[in-house]
């Protein structure tokens, strides 16, 4: 591509039974991406993407290397990251952040898949110690939440925090189950549109993964991260990430602090980005971006037809400039 894009990849929730198998039926390069999972892993990961149960997809120790297995087999099977020419960053909401460092180069995917399966089993071992739940707020921006899920906390004694800045519309927030309902109640009357409570058992960027980050800086030592071109945007931070040490300290800070998807989309925007191509399954990314930023374009791509339809964009670009 001659413009300026962005590679975006998705988090922890895109996840559905089925993903990947056509892409892994149609393209070897997809196949073979499912096929090194299955071998670092030690099993059948293929297995759980393409015939669940849903449960053990959903299984947070699953779903996390599941998801990025997903995203990067779509990678593959569009071409793979050389076939996109001026790369202004690559990003990833929450666990995508994974994903997006093995686009750029800076982990190998093995080494991502391991480590993300681990990151599962880390907070999956959290939540069970310290029970949580998450909340999707609509209709409200985000300082009056936060005075909110402050408030909160004073009155209740119980952690509850913002966990996702999604869009200026859409805030995530995450804590106990008091101090969580303690804000819910406070964000309705501070005018918010709608609450809706998540289906998850694990609160996700708070203090209450306290643990798993601790667990997850003692599997990040032995883990090498590698020089590229490529710039990675954090999502604590929404900065670019250049040293291993900032990408080590960033995937730590990460498990207990707040996803900043906002900063980050316009951050790019400001870079003179006019394409933002999501990698992975569903569109969850795009539907957020477009909030954001609705003057650019997006594209989802996450099966077969969808491939195919990058494919033979890519070749029509290529013939037109006669390559």
């Amino acid at each position: 591509m001659s413009e300026k894009v962005a590679l975006i990849f998705p988090g922890q929730g895109s996840q559905y039974v089925g993903m990947g198998l056509d892409l892994y039926e149609q393209y070897p390069e997809a196949r073979s991406v499912f096929d090194e999972a299955d071998s670092a892993l030690g099993f059948t990961l293929s297995r759980v993407c393409f015939e669940g149960p849903e449960e053990e997809l959903n299984d947070t120790i699953n779903t996390q290397a599941a998801v990025l297995t997903m995203s990067l087999a779509t990678l593959q099977a569009m071409g793979g990251v050389q076939q996109f020419g001026q790369i202004s960053s690559v990003a990833g909401h929450s666990l995508g952040e994974y994903s997006a460092l093995v686009a750029a180069g800076r982990i190998s995917f093995a080494d991502a898949v391991r480590l993300v399966r681990e990151r599962g089993r880390l907070m999956k071992e959290a939540g069970e110690r310290r029970p949580g739940g998450m909340a999707a707020v609509l209709g409200l921006d985000g300082e009056p939440i936060a005075e909110a899920c402050l408030q909160a906390e004073k009155e209740t004694g119980a952690v509850v925090q913002v966990a996702n800045h999604n869009s200026p519309q859409q805030t995530v927030i995450s804590g106990e189950g008091k101090g969580l309902e303690r804000a819910v109640e406070l964000i309705k009357e501070k005018g918010a549109r709608q609450v809706v409570r998540l289906a998850v058992s694990i609160a996700s960027h708070c203090d209450l993964m306290e643990s798993a980050a601790e667990g997850l800086r003692d599997a990040l030592e032995g883990v090498a991260f590698r020089e590229s071109s490529i710039p990675v945007i954090g999502n604590v931070t929404a900065t670019f990430l250049v040293h291993a040490e900032d990408i080590r300290e960033e995937l730590v800070r990460q498990v207990i602090s707040p996803v900043q998807w906002v900063k980050t989309v316009r951050g790019t925007v400001d870079q003179g980005v006019k394409t933002f191509v999501e990698i992975g399954p569903k569109d969850t990314l795009t539907n957020l971006v477009k909030r954001i930023a609705s003057d650019v374009e997006r594209i989802s791509v996450g099966d077969v037809p969808s491939v195919d339809a990058w494919r033979r964009r890519i070749a029509h670009e290529r013939s037109a400039r006669g390559d």
